[in-house]
């Protein structure tokens, strides 16, 4: 089975299916599928990323293309990058919040953004008809490795930081890909900087730490103490961020876009007062954005959906309350350590604290229910799911939202429901889920 695109790059268990023989014909088809001039690559802790980095090297300078190895750094590092130097193309080896098991492979076009759908599918035509790609003979590509490239990337989040003096960040970097980055950038701006989880280990890359388990951090900032703290996780490769308030409480995504939103908003930087985002943001994020006179524009999940959505709409702000965030007068992808540089700097701007910034949110209840089915279904578009989910929308009312799709991965239906009264969204998350049971038995 070849491995296909996804919604972020191409990803599987390395040394299984994602092999270093699969990673040389990448290299190949990329570059049989890309405008002609030199690749850039970077990875993340893992262990494999060596492994994958040596055969997709071999599988790029065969075909002739120059490759400059940047070693570890950020993916959103390596997208900004990109778009600076004369590559045309940018490869990250990351699975981003992935087990350490796993790995993949991120490509990033001369503009610093995910590459084009038909580009996409003419590499994955290449992979799976294996379509010989003929080495260049009398070609002389070179390899440059320059693990100093990052600091171009730290320059240009500072620059666009402020002072933050007063305050103490704790850094949880994930044993990831932002373990040298983060730090450095935080103590350039003036602020105590504290790091936990902070080595490029990738046997430890994700493991009960970083964006995807916040309790360390959260233990830590309590620990540490003040109304100055702020606790900073990221993911294995740093395209995500989410944070933890002084008194150690984690933060709900939305309520950091908002904030983000209305102060871009308040600047008049917020191009036509739009937030993109998707179908997993609260209704009440949506309806607080309306009362400021701003709008949320929703796609499916996914922050590829969300540039896309942004490009298309001429947006420069949105992302996802997983932490995915999206600033594109600063980047073309989701930016960890930039977008928590903008939220600090927020904070010092208005000396507050984080709590304090927040505290206007106060999500809706939510509910999610997962019905697992003996393989994966459509019941979700059953015309009979479909009346109940309409009956049900009509007691809910505006202020109330159903959304029901299934798993990507999974034999899975997820219902989730949400709306002011906790008790009304139990009752309708569980009678759906209970029609979609039944229906499921009767079809078995």
């Amino acid at each position: 089975m070849t491995l296909r695109f996804g919604t972020d790059g191409i990803r599987g268990v390395a040394n299984s299916d994602l092999t270093p023989e699969f990673a040389v014909r990448l290299g190949r088809a990329l570059a049989a599928n890309v405008a002609p001039g030199p690749v850039i690559i970077a990875r993340d802790a893992r262990l494999s990323g060596e492994m994958l980095e040596g055969a997709l090297l071999a599988g790029l300078l065969s075909a002739g293309r120059s490759v400059v190895s940047a070693g570890i750094m950020p993916t959103p590092a390596l997208a900004f990058l990109a778009r600076l130097s004369d590559a045309v193309l940018g490869i990250m080896i990351s699975a981003s919040h992935n087990p350490i098991e796993d790995n993949g492979f991120k490509c990033f076009d001369a503009k610093g953004f995910k590459l084009a759908d038909d580009v996409e599918r003419a590499i994955e035509q290449a992979l799976i008809t294996n379509m010989p790609i003929e080495p260049l003979v009398g070609a002389h590509p070179t390899l440059r490795r320059d693990t100093s490239l990052t600091q171009i990337y730290i320059d240009a989040i500072v620059s666009l930081g402020v002072h933050l003096n007063g305050y103490t960040v704790v850094l949880d970097t994930a044993f990831g890909a932002a373990y040298a980055t983060a730090p450095e950038a935080f103590r350039a701006l003036g602020a105590n900087v504290i790091v936990i989880n902070g080595e490029a280990d990738g046997g430890r890359i994700n493991v009960e730490c970083g964006a995807t388990d916040l309790r360390m951090l959260a233990e830590e900032v309590r620990r540490i103490g003040g109304t100055r703290v702020v606790g900073i996780a990221f993911d294995g490769d740093a395209d995500r961020v989410r944070f933890v308030d002084e008194r150690g409480s984690v933060v709900d995504g939305d309520a950091i876009m908002l904030a983000m939103a209305r102060d871009l908003k308040e600047r008049g930087q917020l191009a036509n007062n739009t937030v993109v985002g998707t179908v997993m943001s609260n209704v009440a994020f949506e309806r607080q954005l309306e009362q400021e006179g701003m709008q949320l524009l929703r796609t499916p999940v996914g922050d590829r959906y969300v540039l896309q959505s942004m490009q298309e709409t001429g947006s420069n702000f949105g992302g996802e309350p997983s932490g995915h965030i999206i600033d594109l007068r600063r980047n073309t992808t989701g930016d960890g350590p930039g977008t928590a540089i903008a939220l600090l700097s927020l904070l010092a701007r208005k000396d507050a604290s984080l709590s304090e910034l927040t505290a206007a949110y106060a999500p809706y209840p939510q509910l999610l229910v997962n019905i697992r089915l003996a393989e994966r279904a459509t019941l979700h578009e059953d015309p009979r799911v479909m009346d109940e989910v309409a009956a049900a929308q009509a007691q809910l009312g505006r202020e109330g939202r159903i959304l029901i799709r299934p798993s990507g991965t999974e034999p899975l239906i997820r219902v989730m429901v949400e709306g002011p009264d906790e008790s009304q969204v139990h009752a309708i998350a569980h009678h759906l889920a209970d029609v979609i049971r039944s229906l499921a038995q009767v079809a078995s």
